[in-house]
């Protein structure tokens, strides 16, 4: 495209939203017609997939501005046309009355005391264009002016008392007029100071930002590191890279940067998404829990979408973190012979915004802080790009004795035990055991009592059954039972292929 034509497109724009300022809407809405048809032909010749979804998004601001100017026009014709078709009212009929009292309501000449004007209220708020591009646009040309030695034209407009004067002349005791827009938001001033920003998410989709705000954005997990058993060097390493920039923002610059994420690997069930809502509870970040349907759409070019209006949330609520559960379903390796051209679309439109979360720029500080951690059980099938941009990948082992043990006291913290129960020898029972299945064998165990109690009742009966009664401490016998019934969900085989990986690729 010539410069000649963009300069076009500036001008009409220009010229179209100073219309719409100074209320000479049939001029604004003849201008922005033939601005959208300018961008049209625009859209029309772009190659570039990046620069014609600029102008697309440009295109949408322009079309919503003369939809605005367009209800104005209309609505200002409407009081015109009620106004022109409203029926005369009947001449006042002649009252003789003594001049020696003041006049009534009833017996004042209306051509010496005139009625009072009604003011005329609408309905309902009229919206109006968006003008704060167009003070940005004065304010640059007026010192464009100044810098060439210019004095600025100066301007006829109307006072408050029908005298016309220039505009440039400075007002004596005078509040500044400015413009109210109508942007279906509160103003700043108008906020309580407990109300929590939202994202603007003007060039999105309005129903794919509530989407994301709705399924994805949790406050504060409210998950400890002390309701993880075990794993000190993972929590070690997490703390590192999350935690200690936010306490030591001035240390962490440089070569020192924070990580720009981290890969946890293991088999399921070892803890890996209750590190990372401990992660961002320890720091009091913002969680972006994603999975993959979250960041797929049926239609095309939504996923991608998705993708940058994920981490441009992240961004606005940092510091944020975004753990990417089960990755390899997003980010498999490319060139596959079942690859999909949409997929691979939303895996590089991932790793363009994953290389941009934590850069060194000079936006990025303590306050800006964009950690993204991934879970995976199959840490083979990651394309290597993505191994690339998680620098450090640990390794979520299976709990050890010591760690079963600590497992069986955070999962039985709120059930009555009998003083036979010996944590030591259950743990060294479930040898090869993951975390879930530690759980659900407490679970089991923690029900046997009121397996017992129902045993051969009918529903009311059940039904009545006093709470004292289903409470009854849990005994030894009961968890060698739901030892019996709960078996080890990780094989052996299994637990050599990730140590494999990990001598290969691994970076605690």
């Amino acid at each position: 495209m010539s410069s000649i034509s963009y300069n076009e497109i500036c001008e009409n724009a220009k010229l179209a939203r100073e219309n719409a300022l100074l209320g000479q809407y049939d001029s604004a809405l003849v201008y922005y017609q033939g601005l959208l048809q300018q961008i049209q032909k625009v859209l029309l010749q772009a190659k570039d997939p990046s620069r014609k979804q600029k102008w697309q998004v440009a295109r949408q601001e322009i079309a919503q501005e003369y939809e605005y100017v367009k209800d104005i026009n209309r609505t200002l014709a409407d009081f015109k046309r009620d106004q022109f078709n409203a029926p005369q009212p009947n001449p006042a009929p002649v009252v003789k009355r003594d001049y020696s009292e003041p006049p009534t309501r009833e017996t004042r000449d209306p051509d010496v005391w005139p009625p009072p004007t009604p003011v005329e209220r609408p309905s309902k708020p009229v919206s109006r264009p968006v003008v704060r591009n167009i003070r940005n646009d004065r304010n640059d040309e007026k010192s464009n002016r100044q810098a060439r030695g210019k004095p600025a034209p100066k301007r006829n407009v109307k006072s408050s008392d029908g005298r016309s004067g220039a505009s440039n002349k400075p007002a004596e005791n005078k509040a500044p007029i400015k413009a109210k827009v109508d942007t279906g938001r509160k103003p700043k001033e108008e906020k309580s100071e407990n109300e929590e920003p939202r994202f603007d998410g003007s060039g999105y989709d309005k129903d794919l930002v509530e989407g994301l705000e709705r399924d994805i954005v949790q406050k504060n997990p409210n998950v400890r590191w002390n309701d993880i058993a075990e794993l000190d060097e993972a929590k070690k390493l997490l703390n590192e890279a999350v935690v200690l920039p936010l306490l030591l923002p001035g240390f962490f610059t440089g070569i020192r940067r924070p990580w720009k994420g981290v890969l946890m690997v293991g088999p399921p069930g070892t803890g890996k998404t209750m590190l990372a809502k401990a992660v961002a509870t320890e720091c009091g970040t913002t969680f972006f829990n994603v999975t993959s349907s979250t960041l797929t759409s049926k239609y095309r070019g939504e996923s991608e979408k998705l993708v940058r209006l994920l981490f441009e949330m992240a961004r606005f609520y940092a510091p944020s973190t975004i753990f990417i559960d089960e990755i390899d379903s997003i980010c498999s390796k490319r060139g596959t012979d079942n690859e999909h051209e949409a997929s691979r679309r939303v895996k590089s439109e991932l790793l363009i915004q994953m290389d941009g979360v934590s850069g060194n720029t000079a936006e990025t500080d303590a306050q800006k802080v964009v950690m993204v951690l991934a879970a995976t059980n199959f840490p083979w099938d990651i394309d290597e790009a993505l191994r690339r941009r998680l620098e450090k990948r640990i390794y979520i082992p299976l709990p050890t004795a010591v760690g079963r043990e600590e497992l069986l006291k955070i999962n039985l913290r709120e059930v009555k035990c009998e003083d036979d129960v010996n944590l030591n020898e259950l743990a060294n029972m479930m040898d090869g055991y993951s975390g879930s299945d530690i759980t659900n064998v407490c679970r089991d165990a923690s029900m046997m009592v009121m397996r017992r109690c129902i045993q051969g009742l009918s529903a009311e009966e059940i039904k009545n059954l006093p709470k004292e009664k289903l409470e009854l401490p849990v005994n030894q016998s009961d968890f060698k039972h739901a030892l019996k019934k709960v078996s080890k969900s990780v094989s052996e085989e299994d637990i050599k292929k990730y140590e494999e990986w990990m001598k290969e690729f691994g970076s605690v």
